[in-house]
């Protein structure tokens, strides 16, 4: 998993962000190395050190879906409590210490009741609804959606889902829109797109998690590898998986930052992202920004290669989500928490570096 939101938050030495100069411990640890960083152990309690691999105590780590929920819940309330301003919480927690801090915390909020209601909410109860739709794009953004099903994560919670391979993000959010997929697979930035209504009917979509972030790439085609410099780019015809994506907004700060205008100098066309490399090949395209495995197609195949890596670009940045309507979400309650935690029980295991055949 990213461990960029579950730090400790009770420690002063650690960063919930771990922005561009970061200066927490895990970080320096890591000697501003994100990758290295991002690898640290992930730690339990309060005050909990992180400052190296070998400083934590496997007994520390959040091991456990439940671990990972109680640490969701406690960041949320500490985060609140702190209007979301880091630098708020660190000078705090510094000066009055992570012990005192949690203990008066504590006094006023009902820390642990609240962990023990919400997750007894989550999923609890009759469901309202048992057999449901949930679309998904084929990338590997969707693993935890899709392998949710064969792993038992689903049928945990009572629920007999239907994953559904779907082509493209238009389809997606339409199929969402009208109410044919309860819950789906979708690009981060959709979800508020289709409450505002841009691009399609306005309806309010909620988006609980966040699966994934970085993993994109820039990939220009073989004959452009004399065309390093972005400002050699103006004519090209760039390719990305849906208008609303943090791939067309990330294609559009880049060029930018090089000079030119990317509503003038080149062309961006959305193309279903297993249609790239084809697209690539037959000259349709001179580049795109795509998803995983589309880059790595383009190379094996000979076709393209990586021009950059989006981490590059924003390092951190998030790329897909898990998303539903708010209708959905206010009428079947007990299905929501339910479906929620199977997918977090799914994006939990499957962020680790190895997992076991099946859920404990």
């Amino acid at each position: 998993m990213t461990y960029k939101s579950l730090n400790d938050p009770y420690n002063p030495d650690l960063s919930l962000r771990h922005e561009a100069g970061c200066d927490c411990s895990r970080c320096a640890a890591a000697g501003g190395d994100r990758q290295t960083r991002e690898q640290l152990p992930l730690t339990a309690g309060a005050g909990a050190a992180a400052t190296a691999p070998d400083s934590v105590a496997a007994s520390e780590r959040l091991a456990t879906e439940e671990e990972v929920m109680d640490r969701a819940i406690e960041s949320a309330v500490v985060r609140s409590v702190f209007g979301h301003s880091e630098m708020s919480r660190r000078s705090f927690l510094g000066l009055l210490g992570s012990g005192t801090a949690a203990a008066l915390l504590g006094s006023v909020f009902p820390m642990e009741a609240a962990k023990a209601a919400l997750k007894e909410t989550m999923g609890a109860g009759k469901l309202e609804k048992t057999k449901l739709d949930v679309g998904f794009v084929p990338i590997t953004c969707a693993t935890p959606i899709i392998m949710a099903h064969p792993m038992g994560f689903y049928e945990r919670y009572g629920l007999d889902v239907n994953v559904i391979k779907t082509a493209g993000w238009a389809v997606a959010r339409d199929k969402s829109l009208s109410m044919e997929y309860d819950a789906a697979h979708m690009l981060t930035p959709m979800p508020l797109a289709m409450s505002m209504g841009a691009g399609s009917t306005a309806k309010p979509f909620i988006m609980p998690a966040v699966e994934n972030i970085n993993g994109q790439a820039i990939v220009l085609h073989m004959d452009h590898k004399d065309k390093r410099d972005p400002k050699q780019w103006k004519g090209f015809k760039f390719g990305v998986p849906f208008e609303y994506s943090m791939h067309n907004f990330l294609l559009r700060y880049y060029v930018a930052e090089h000079g030119l205008d990317p509503d003038q100098d080149i062309q961006i066309r959305v193309v279903p992202p297993p249609e790239m490399v084809a697209n690539l090949r037959a000259g349709n395209l001179d580049g795109y920004l795509s998803p995983d495995p589309f880059q790595q197609r383009a190379v094996w195949e000979k076709v393209g290669f990586i021009h950059t890596l989006t981490k590059d670009i924003w390092d951190g940045h998030p790329l897909c989500a898990f998303a539903c309507s708010q209708e959905f979400a206010e009428t079947h309650p007990n299905t929501y928490g339910a479906l929620l935690r199977s997918i977090i029980d799914a994006t939990q295991l499957f962020g680790r570096a190895a997992y076991p055949e099946q859920p404990q």
